[in-house]
């Protein structure tokens, strides 16, 4: 099994910590599940995003 790089690893930690957060957040304002998991979904392909161009840059 290959293992990630550690900026990999930084950016994954710094996806699950605000992504969490921000979910968290837009439930306890009351708003419906699927418009926070569509949020969530968007903001996670900017992380995943991220994540391809650093492999593709190594």
């Amino acid at each position: 099994m290959e293992q990630t790089s550690p900026r990999v690893r930084e950016i994954a930690w710094k996806a699950q910590t605000r992504l969490t957060a921000r979910y968290r957040a837009l439930s306890a304002r009351g708003k419906k599940t699927t418009v926070v998991c569509t949020a969530i979904a968007r903001e996670l392909v900017g992380f995943m995003w991220c994540v391809g161009r650093d492999a593709r840059s190594t």
